[in-house]
């Protein structure tokens, strides 16, 4: 259960609004266009764009020992709360108090470099990942041991397979503690044997660290890791609270949408 005392309160948002700017092309030709430019040049140059709402006035507290899995339909605004979360982008509306450092890990490619190794990529990522507190050579070493990609850890990350990738990745993410962790679909890579026992690791990092926003299409992965669920609609939350409830939420939109 969440603590209700704000000295465990790790990461909060409020109001958070952001929209992105929609590029509509129209079937004018180029004749059209030029004639019209002609005409009313201040009103062409000064036109508003078109903005399209991503997230609207969502709010979150994620408090010491948090599992959060953030569900919604694709493009409900999960992976763009997430990169606000951790500095990414910023909020037209709302702000963003973090008390701790946040750590995300968006995609099993992010800041490698391909022709570079496994190994060697995994040093370069952990410096990445862990900052001013990277960890130690063995410590780097023993996540390597616990991908078991042996052989292949020497070989270009350009020939490794999503799922290899994702074994890699998965290793140094959970190889030290965090304050909070922010892991949008990042285990969907991985194959089934290395997901059962990535898991027990990440149940004991979590046990150690602080909190974890878990995004995922997988129910039965949320369900299992997670002690909290925020729904997400059209940038909207429509649900934060017990997992079986917000996925039977997120089960009916999904009804819904294939009709």
């Amino acid at each position: 259960m969440n603590s209700t005392s704000t000295s465990d309160l790790l990461l909060e948002a409020q109001g958070l609004g952001i929209d992105y700017p929609v590029e509509i092309y129209s079937h004018q030709g180029m004749r059209d266009v030029f004639v019209q430019t002609l005409q009313h040049p201040w009103e062409w140059f000064t036109r508003p764009r078109d903005m399209l709402p991503v997230l609207r006035d969502v709010n979150l507290q994620l408090r010491q020992g948090d599992r959060l899995g953030l569900i919604g339909m694709n493009g409900s605004g999960k992976t763009t709360l997430c990169r606000l979360l951790c500095g990414m982008l910023r909020p037209r509306a709302g702000e963003i108090r973090a008390h701790g450092r946040v750590e995300a890990i968006f995609d099993t490619g992010t800041g490698v470099l391909p022709e570079l190794t496994g190994r060697e990529n995994a040093h370069l990522l952990a410096a990445l990942m862990y900052g001013d507190r990277p960890l130690t050579k063995a410590a780097v070493e023993e996540a390597l041991t616990f991908s078991e990609l042996g052989f292949f850890l020497d070989t270009p990350f350009k020939t490794y397979s999503k799922g290899m990738q994702a074994r890699l990745l998965l290793s140094l993410v959970s190889a030290s503690t965090s304050d909070v962790l922010i892991l949008d679909e990042v285990f969907d890579g991985a194959d089934i044997f290395f997901r059962e026992k990535i898991r027990q690791r990440m149940r004991a990092k979590i046990e150690r660290s602080g909190a974890v926003i878990f995004v995922s299409h997988g129910t039965e992965q949320v369900r299992e890791l997670c002690n909290r669920v925020m729904v997400l609609d059209k940038g909207a939350v429509v649900f934060d609270g017990a997992p079986d409830e917000g996925i039977e939420k997120y089960l009916a939109q999904s009804g819904q949408f294939g009709r």
